[in-house]
Formats: C-alpha cells, sequence, structure tokens
C-alpha cells in the first residue's frame, strides 16, 4: 500500500509523529497532521469530493435535479439524492486511485449497499413527500489508471479517469 506523506524534514517529522491520525478511504490511507488548530488534508478527500461534484454535474446534465448530498443518518450516508420526473434516485459516488486493489465500482459492497438502503429508507420517513416516488439506487464510479500525487491540490478532471454509471446498481430485494 503506497502512502503519501508531506515532505518535512526528519526532526519536523518526528514532531508531528504523535499528532498523526490515520483514516481508510476508498483510495488508500491518508495522513492528517494537526499542528495546532491547523490540519492538512491530503488527497483521498479531495478526490472523493471533486468526484461527488462531477457527478451531480453529470446528473444536471440528464436533467436530474438535485435532492441533497451526503445525507447522513445513524445507519449510513448517501452521497447525492436527486428526481427527475416521479422517481427518486440514491446515488453512491466512488473514485479510485490507480491501485491493486480493484476498480472503484466492486468497492460498493453488500455491506454498504445495505446501508445504502437503510439510509435512503429513513430519507423517506423523514421526508414523507417523496415516498410515492419509484425509488432507484445507481453507482457512479470514477477510475483514474495513473498515480496521482497525493501531496498536491490537484484538479483532478484534468487527469483521464473511466466513468461509469450503473443504473439499478442494487435493489431492495
Amino acid at each position: 500500500m503506497s502512502v503519501g506523506f508531506l515532505f518535512f524534514e526528519t526532526s519536523a517529522f518526528d514532531l508531528f509523529n504523535s499528532k498523526i491520525k490515520r483514516y481508510r478511504t476508498d483510495i488508500n490511507s491518508i495522513y492528517i497532521f494537526n499542528w495546532g488548530n491547523k490540519k492538512i488534508m491530503l488527497v483521498a478527500q479531495q478526490l472523493g469530493q471533486w468526484a461527488e461534484q462531477t457527478a451531480l454535474k453529470l446528473l444536471k446534465e440528464q436533467n436530474y435535479e438535485w435532492v441533497a448530498s451526503n445525507y447522513h443518518s445513524r445507519r449510513g450516508e448517501v452521497d447525492l439524492i436527486v428526481k427527475r420526473g416521479n422517481e427518486l434516485i440514491f446515488v453512491e459516488v466512488k473514485a479510485r486511485g490507480q491501485g491493486n486493489y480493484g476498480q472503484a465500482c466492486e468497492m460498493v459492497t453488500l455491506s454498504k449497499q445495505k446501508k445504502i438502503i437503510k439510509t435512503a429508507m429513513r430519507f423517506l420517513q423523514r421526508y414523507p413527500s417523496y415516498q410515492d416516488f419509484y425509488c432507484r439506487f445507481d453507482v457512479i464510479c470514477f477510475d483514474f489508471p495513473q498515480k496521482i500525487a497525493k501531496t498536491v491540490q490537484q484538479d483532478f478532471s484534468k487527469f483521464h479517469y473511466d466513468l461509469q454509471w450503473i443504473e439499478n446498481a442494487f435493489t431492495l430485494d
């Protein structure tokens, strides 16, 4: 597993060593360095945010109307919720850099699907005006075949990527 660090002199790195928190993400491990109240986040989260924004743009181009982003319940999270006509779509967005861990769409496991479904049910309970809508679960994936520097803020749209939009990726069954 490759891990990117910000470049510090060895002595400065030792100071940070006790302040590192490790998080597991879709791309690979990232590190957050705490220095006082400042945090420096590496590329994994930036890539995820870019993917969600790009997916929403794609959905809007297809005449879908935005309903919610990053809808949380105690059961999980749905990245995007959009509607078109009498159809409500819960969208999971995945982005992966080059790696040996498979494609982005393969990361939507059965466990993740169950969490998304439970969160969608909670959304429908909380917003009853959508209960008569036909509900669908889509997955939009971005796979980057090249390595992406993990320490520099990126404009990911400048990189080549493979886009895969799976409509009805999974169902309530």
